[in-house]
């Protein structure tokens, strides 16, 4: 995300101007933030994984929403673009532009937002009681890490590999493939940082 310059925005404003907007602009207390293109590995992940669910969730009373739709956290002041998203509640067909209820959220991590989506942004979407699963997928490896909520609304990650084979998101009651998941997808090259690198000779 690349800041604009300080001028403090309604929600009004903001989402009368979003929609005015050529890009894509995040919503962060007043500020907003213009969001960067994506790679190839990123779209084909969010695309092949829309693919994957929108059978699924056919005839439950569900939503799946793509990129271009905003989740708002309104405890937290803010708006987002998940990569994926999925809301059951009723209350969600009232707002056409913004989703307040989502019960998962998925994002695809890039190497510019991937600090952010693990921090700051995990931090505001549990403000969500909607939310029950938040999941984070890697372009560099075949990897899911998938935050779940609860009984007693404490989250516990689970971790998904290649050698798993399959992936649950409990919250939609879907089980899915990494064969599926990662379909056409060139793998993104590994940045390791200089201080854990290993010289060998």
């Amino acid at each position: 995300m690349v800041a604009l310059p300080e001028q403090y925005l309604s929600v009004d404003d903001y989402l009368r101007l979003e929609a005015e907007s050529p890009i894509k602009h995040e919503y962060i207390d007043g500020q907003i933030y213009a969001m960067a293109g994506a790679t190839d590995s990123h779209v084909t992940i969010a695309g092949n994984l829309f693919a994957a669910l929108r059978g699924h969730i056919r005839g439950t009373g569900c939503r799946l929403y793509i990129s271009d739709m905003k989740a708002q956290v309104e405890a937290r002041n803010r708006f987002f673009y998940p990569d994926v998203m999925v809301t059951c509640d009723p209350r969600d067909q009232e707002t056409d532009t913004y989703k307040r209820f989502p019960k998962l959220v998925i994002e695809v991590l890039s190497k510019s937002t991937e600090a952010y989506d693990r921090g700051d942004k995990f931090a505001a979407y549990r403000a969500l009681e909607s939310l029950q699963e938040y999941v984070l997928i890697n372009t560099h490896c075949q990897r899911l890490e998938i935050f779940r909520r609860n009984d007693s609304g404490q989250w516990v990650l689970q971790f998904y590999t290649l050698e798993d084979e399959t992936f649950d998101l409990k919250s939609i009651d879907f089980t899915g493939t990494f064969t599926e998941l990662y379909e056409d997808v060139v793998l993104e090259p590994s940045e390791i940082p200089e201080d854990v690198r290993v010289e060998y000779g």
